[in-house]
């Protein structure tokens, strides 16, 4: 018997060793729409998908419902960054910006892990870190970004403007191989990179042939970076996920965004590691890319940060989808879509404290079973006290969905 359980420890201490580190960098490239992408097939970021998967996903909350949100860059970035929606971190614009960082984002959920992981922002918009990630701020804990490469809008020195905005493509070029040294060098645990010209491209001259030369060239900073982390991965005993995506789509002639049309919305992801079937379904999100980082890294996620969160994991095992709310006299029926036989659990708060930084009071309604295919539960709204706002939370083994009402 104590053989067998030295044989045990043996194995246990076998699989630790030779468990490699893992390591995560995600690209945005910045107002490049789906169709663009795919007809260019630009070969780093479909090179990177060979290993793993490319696909299409929104951006822009639900349409005519609490969570639909402009399709502009900063509240795009947050969407990302906190995995939830505008109704959620208050990011509405691009200047004025207030972001709630009570919705903490994917570098904050690493800093405060037991374990010491270190971060990197490349970034040539220096409100990426200073605002919207709160780096410094008492708001974020004092969040702190160990690797900073950013601040080249403000040094107009070094970068004087050009013609069609193109210093704004010489920030992009100087961030790639500032982000690739940094990634061969130090290897920061979780890394942003930000590539912003494609977007100016696109405003100044709309769809057409100096806008396709600018993807391409992005396409050309994006290799820098993966040959990087490919270098690391032959080298060290290391495995790195890296994400590319955008942030927004383009209007019908290119030049704007921001509205709820297909092609403004329609945005795309490409990474590097194995997906699961939410990443090919139409319900693929950009808020889904924090959830699937901190299930690569394991990070913990605190419950009451998890549950406010509005994106799923793209990787790894889940249970359910697509929660859907219909409201009908007094009653709420929540339904959803079942990937396996598991035990859900289904809880409800009647305020929105969390907001402001004070804890909702969840009260649990039932465990029941979740199926393959549609299920369902019935919420008799008079077990409350009497709201116009409710929150529900569907809790499955491998992942959660939430909702809101107000009435």
């Amino acid at each position: 018997m104590r053989l067998k359980y030295y044989l045990f420890l043996f194995c246990l201490c076998c699989l630790s060793l030779s468990a490699k580190t893992r390591k995560a960098v995600y690209i945005i490239v910045d107002g490049v729409p789906a169709d663009q992408i795919e007809r260019l097939h630009t070969s780093a970021i479909f090179d990177i998908a060979s290993e793993g998967a490319f696909g299409r996903a929104f951006t822009g909350g639900e349409v005519g419902t609490y969570s639909q949100t402009p399709t502009v860059s900063a509240i795009g970035y947050t969407n990302l960054l906190t995995s939830t929606w505008m109704n959620k971190h208050n990011v509405d614009g691009n200047s004025n910006l207030n972001p709630n960082y009570y919705y903490w984002t994917i570098f904050r959920i690493a800093k405060e892990q037991k374990k010491l992981y270190k971060t990197a922002i490349y970034s040539s918009w220096t409100d990426n870190r200073t605002v919207l990630i709160g780096a410094g701020k008492p708001e974020t804990n004092y969040l702190k970004i160990d690797y900073v490469k950013d601040g080249y809008d403000l040094d107009s020195i070094h970068f004087p403007k050009r013609e069609n905005e193109l210093q704004i493509f010489d920030y992009d070029e100087q961030i790639s191989k500032d982000a690739a040294e940094g990634i061969r060098k130090d290897a920061p645990d979780l890394s942003w990179v930000y590539l912003w010209y494609t977007d100016d491209a696109g405003h100044i001259k709309g769809n057409g042939a100096y806008f396709d030369e600018y993807v391409r060239k992005a396409d050309v900073e994006v290799a820098r970076i993966w040959e990087a982390v490919k270098y690391r991965e032959s080298h060290f005993d290391e495995e790195w996920m890296i994400v590319v995506t955008t942030d927004h789509g383009r209007d019908e002639s290119g030049h704007g965004h921001g509205g709820q049309s297909a092609r403004e919305r329609t945005t795309w992801i490409s990474t590097n590691v194995p997906v699961n079937a939410h990443f090919n379904s139409k319900q693929l999100a950009i808020v889904d890319i924090a959830p699937s980082i901190s299930r690569f890294m394991h990070f913990e996620v605190p419950r009451k940060i998890l549950w406010e969160q509005d994106g799923m994991p793209f990787i790894g095992d889940i249970d359910i989808s697509d929660l859907k709310m219909m409201p009908y006299d007094g009653f709420v029926t929540l339904t959803w879509s079942g990937y396996r036989n598991v035990p859900v659990e289904v809880y409800a708060a009647t305020t929105n404290n969390f907001s402001k930084g004070v804890s909702d009071e969840w009260i649990r309604l039932t465990t029941i079973q979740s199926h393959k295919g549609k299920c369902e539960y019935k919420v008799d709204l008079s077990m409350f006290p009497q709201s116009k706002f409710y929150k529900f939370v569907v809790v499955a083994p491998n992942n959660h969905l939430n909702r809101w009402l107000k009435r």
